[in-house]
C-alpha cells in the first residue's frame, strides 16, 4: 500500500508553517513545538482547549539497511531516507489537521469531538492517554469504569 506523501519534497519547516497558518485561519491563537530524533510535538490552543499531537518519527537505525536488508546504506544515504520519512509524517499530520478543521467548519463534526483524544487535561495527559487504558480494561473485564472515580473515592 502506498503511503500518503511518500515522495514529498516539502521540507518539515514548510509543513509546520502550513499547519500553523491553517490552525490560525480556523481560530487557533497559541502554538508550541518541540522535537528530537524520535518524536515531534505540536501543541496549540483553539476553542478554549489545549490540543497536543505527538508525532512518532521513524527510527534512524531502520534506514541503515535497504528495505530487504541485503545492503547497508552509507550514513548520508540512511539520513536522506530517514529525512524523507520524517517529511512524509509531517505532511500526513498537516493533512489530518486540515481535514479535522474542515469537518468542523463544514458542520460535519464539532471541534471538541474531532480533537477529543488530543485534548490536554489539567494533569498534562491527553484524553486519549487517559481513556485508552480504561477502554482496554473495560474490554478485558466486561465492566465499565466508575463514572466519577475521584468523587466516589471521597464518599467512602
Amino acid at each position: 500500500m502506498r503511503r500518503y506523501a511518500a515522495q514529498t519534497t516539502v521540507p518539515i519547516e514548510r509543513s509546520r508553517g502550513e499547519i500553523e497558518r491553517t490552525l490560525s485561519r480556523y481560530g487557533a491563537d497559541s502554538f508550541a513545538y518541540a522535537a528530537n530524533k524520535r518524536r515531534a510535538m505540536l501543541t496549540f490552543k483553539a476553542h478554549g482547549r489545549v490540543i497536543r499531537f505527538v508525532l512518532e518519527l521513524p527510527e534512524f537505525e531502520c534506514f541503515r539497511a535497504t528495505p530487504r536488508g541485503r545492503r547497508r546504506r552509507s550514513d548520508e544515504d540512511a539520513y536522506r531516507h530517514w529525512e524523507q520519512a520524517c517529511r512524509q509524517s509531517w505532511r500526513a499530520l498537516a493533512l489530518v489537521i486540515k481535514a479535522k478543521l474542515e469537518a468542523v467548519e463544514s458542520g460535519i463534526a464539532v471541534f471538541e469531538t474531532e480533537f477529543l483524544p488530543y485534548t490536554v487535561l489539567p494533569n498534562g495527559k491527553t484524553v486519549g492517554d487517559w481513556a485508552l487504558p480504561q477502554v482496554a480494561r473495560a474490554y478485558e473485564t466486561g465492566k465499565m469504569p466508575a463514572l466519577l472515580p475521584a468523587y466516589l473515592e471521597g464518599t467512602e
